[in-house]
């Protein structure tokens, strides 16, 4: 994981009564036609995914531990993918970023391990945008076209592909060797005699040059050619994350420099300002607003990047710490994707709920990460530490931009959902996710081996046990059980890691294919006459519908303890679902068919339940 900026959690407070998007919201549809039903999309580390390889050495080489390429995603292993409920994949990872495995003879230079995290080096230290890792190739002189090819499996296989794309920062030793004519190499014009100018590439800090932090040990002090505790560069520039120090802390993204989009050191803006009222127009219009303004080098080189992607078939963008770049920016550039493409997929890293609208709405992002609000709320619930009704606070505070937030409970970042610094257990996370993915109309992402409940425990080198290493050589147990030597059917799963595969996959697919996820939100009230205080801390319900579906979901986030409760549903919601007094029979649909009853009478709408420890039911009426 990268050494990220602490965000600081946000308490909701604002109560409004439904996730549907508002009609003010609805003027802003950033996509040429909003999905009609959820959407899934599944991250994987394109490095690990396919890695066979089991010996898991600490700071192994390649040679040793082992990597996943390319041609690992067999059109069985997409169809097993598809066949989970995927409509994307994210393969994160794949422009070509620094790496110490030494690929000279194939024209590209060695990297310094002075400025490279790990021995398989970040995936967001980019080194080359027109290129893939080569790593991932089995014939690296051919690694761009074995993508192409990547690319046109997973299309035939009916799912889309999104990739990464680092707009903050890139390596420090960034050599575009593989630049299109007429694109010109990163700095190749900047006045680097001033800390500042609209159209540098960089931020400089004139008349310094770089140096090492001193307590960086590269390679776990492994003997390399290269490894002396120097890189030159003079003058030094601005680290990544916003260092201006020639020395930046080992803290700091010092394997980075940061892109300068035109904000002054002094953080005002030197380009034009989109007008309040573009939060309401449609790309279109913030297409033809940029077309004939000035505005930073650094803009059109990402929008270059960009749209050579999408040329080449990559259907959308993840934009890493998109926050750190200017909204204005984004505006410009996603109106270009979309102008090329219309259902461009396009999702952030934001972590500031006082910014999420303007890079909605102003930025033209599809959607945001929704870590902040609820994915924290979920991890402190299952942990003990929050009430479930914190949930319905936060949905709807944000219930007007609800579509627009994507929901995760794993990524590459993150701690592992199965690990014991989060759920413990991949069946401990299952409540969780039923509430992840049902709660909001937002997509739904999960992460490679997160199906099987992989824990990742594994010391891989300098990326630490909690999380799946992305700077290591490593494998991913659980996933390589699943994976079974490239057979890709599960044939090394325990039962109960087949079954909690299998309960994803009638989450995921069920979650495709219905309207009420799509439509009106209300939390239910939990009437319980025993253990009121573990029932309101562990259980939550609330009902999703739409005109043609009405769902009921409970979730119990106890590990422990059955329940045993009524379920009300409020008079407003009986009667926009026209109940009458009687009796309705509910139908779980994450079981084998198991029922339940609602009760009506005289208006009044109550369902009784007993749950089980970590059980969730998603009761269709």
């Amino acid at each position: 994981m990268r050494n990220k900026i602490a965000i600081t959690a946000v308490t909701f407070a604002i109560i409004v009564s439904s996730c549907k998007t508002s009609e003010a919201t609805s003027e802003i549809n950033i996509r040429s036609k909003e999905p009609e039903k959820k959407v899934v999309v599944y991250q994987v580390f394109t490095r690990l995914f396919g890695n066979k390889n089991t010996t898991n050495k600490p700071w192994g080489t390649i040679a040793e531990n082992g990597v996943g390429k390319f041609d690992d995603f067999t059109d069985v292993a997409l169809r097993e993918i598809k066949d989970l409920g995927v409509d994307y994949i994210w393969y994160t990872g794949v422009p070509h970023h620094a790496v110490i495995t030494d690929y000279t003879k194939y024209g590209i230079s060695n990297d310094d391990p002075d400025v490279v995290k790990g021995r398989a080096g970040s995936p967001y230290a980019v080194k080359d945008y027109y290129n893939v890792d080569p790593d991932l190739a089995v014939q690296p002189e051919n690694r761009l076209q074995e993508f192409e090819a990547l690319i046109t499996r997973t299309h035939n296989s009916g799912m889309k592909v999104i990739i990464d794309i680092v707009p903050n920062h890139i390596a420090r030793k960034y050599e575009g060797k593989n630049n299109p004519d007429g694109v010109e190499e990163f700095g190749a014009s900047d006045d680097t005699s001033v800390a500042y100018k609209r159209d540098n590439n960089f931020y400089y800090i004139p008349g310094s040059k770089f140096e090492v932090p001193d307590t960086v040990i590269p390679l776990n002090g492994e003997k390399h050619a290269l490894s002396d505790g120097k890189f030159t560069e003079i003058p030094a520039k601005w680290t990544g994350n916003g260092s201006k120090l020639p020395k930046p802390d080992k803290n700091d993204w010092y394997e980075t420099v940061k892109i300068n989009y035109g904000v002054r050191p002094d953080g005002t803006k030197d380009f034009p300002l989109l007008p309040a009222n573009y939060a309401t127009k449609p790309i279109a219009a913030h297409y033809t607003f940029w077309k004939n303004k000035v505005v930073p080098n650094s803009w059109k080189k990402f929008r270059d990047i960009a749209l050579y992607w999408t040329a080449k078939g990559v259907d959308g963008f993840r934009y890493d710490m998109a926050e750190m770049v200017p909204y204005e920016f984004w505006s410009y550039i996603n109106s270009s994707i979309k102008m090329a493409n219309p259902d461009a997929f396009l999702v952030a890293e934001v972590y500031q709920p006082d910014q999420y609208r303007n890079y909605i709405q102003l930025g033209k992002m599809d959607y945001l990460y929704d870590k902040v609000a609820t994915y924290d709320k979920l991890k402190a619930i299952t942990q003990g530490k929050a009430n479930t009704n914190d949930l319905t606070i936060i949905q709807n505070e944000l219930a007007d931009i609800e579509h627009h937030m994507l929901h995760f409970l794993d990524n590459h970042d993150e701690q592992r959902l199965a690990n014991k610094a989060f759920a413990g257990s991949g069946e401990s996370g299952k409540p969780l996710m039923v509430v992840s993915t049902t709660i909001s109309s937002a997509p739904t992402m999960i992460y490679f081996g997160q199906e099987v409940g992989e824990a990742a425990n594994e010391n891989s080198g300098y990326g630490a046990a909690t999380r799946t290493s992305i700077f290591d050589y490593v494998g991913v147990p659980n996933h390589q059980k699943w994976m079974n030597n490239g057979k890709f059917d599960g044939g090394g799963l325990s039962p109960k890691e087949k079954e909690l595969r299998n309960f994803y996959k009638r989450l995921l697919n069920f979650s495709r294919t219905s309207d009420a996820l799509m439509g009106k939100y209300a939390a239910l009230e939990i009437d319980a006459t025993t253990n009121k205080e573990q029932v309101a801390k562990t259980i939550y319900a609330f009902a999703r519908w739409s005109a043609n579906e009405k769902l009921i979901v409970i979730s119990n986030f106890s590990a422990t303890q059955k329940s045993t409760f009524n379920v009300v549903i409020p008079s407003g919601v009986a009667s926009q679902w026209n109940l009458t007094d009687g009796k309705y029979a509910l139908i779980d649909q994450l079981s084998e068919g198991k029922q339940a009853e609602l009760n009506v009478r005289e208006g009044k709408a109550t369902i009784s339940i007993t749950i089980a420890p970590l059980e969730s039911f998603i009761y269709k009426l």
